[in-house]
């Protein structure tokens, strides 16, 4: 018996990114709609990518924007006022092996961020979110996981990467995040044509 191996989307996100965090969740809620379609999340470094400021105030129309997107997609969201340096939250992620332990992470630091309003660059943040995890901090992976993240953000700007969350479609990178019919109906085709083409 022969299985079909599933249609591959990676999905660039940043920690950072209040609009990662509703994709997080609307995906979640999607969850068992994309048959056969695995999404491999991947960090890169926004403020890298885009020149912008760590730290800085984040733009009263970005924020509206932010706060429109995620009323009409019925995620609620506490937005940091701020750009958070993500850096070593991303860095953490990286140096986890397991997928298990790779999504408790995303939830724990989403969590953490957008709903407890926790800061994840602040001093002791990430070591208390890693002993709830029961997870063991160790700074050489947290390098190692610093320099694939550069090696990602430049490899997402190579592929006109603009913007968290990006969902590739194959050469075709999907930014943002749309309400859960749409991102049924782009991804459910993507696949069907994927498989159309062999590339499954």
């Amino acid at each position: 018996m022969t299985t079909t191996a599933p249609i591959l989307v990676p999905v660039h996100y940043d920690y950072a990114s209040s609009l990662c965090y509703v994709a997080h969740r609307v995906m979640q809620r999607l969850a068992g709609r994309f048959e056969g379609v695995e999404f491999r999340w991947t960090p890169i470094d926004l403020a890298a990518l885009l020149n912008w400021n760590r730290g800085g105030l984040v733009p009263d129309d970005r924020r509206a924007n932010v706060e429109r997107v995620a009323g009409e997609l019925r995620v609620p969201v506490r937005m940091p006022p701020t750009w958070l340096d993500s850096r070593r939250a991303m860095a953490v992620a990286l140096a986890l092996e397991s997928r298990d332990a790779q999504t408790a992470w995303h939830e724990r630091v989403y969590t953490a961020i957008f709903e407890e309003g926790r800061d994840c660059g602040a001093p002791g943040e990430l070591e208390a979110w890693c002993r709830d995890l029961g997870l063991r901090l160790v700074e050489a992976d947290l390098e190692g996981g610093l320099d694939e993240l550069e090696r990602r953000t430049r490899e997402a700007a190579d592929a006109m990467v603009t913007g968290v969350p990006t969902f590739m479609l194959a050469e075709w990178p999907m930014g943002g995040i749309q309400d859960d019919d749409t991102m049924v109906s782009l991804i459910g085709r993507f696949a069907r044509r994927a498989r159309e083409r062999g590339c499954a």
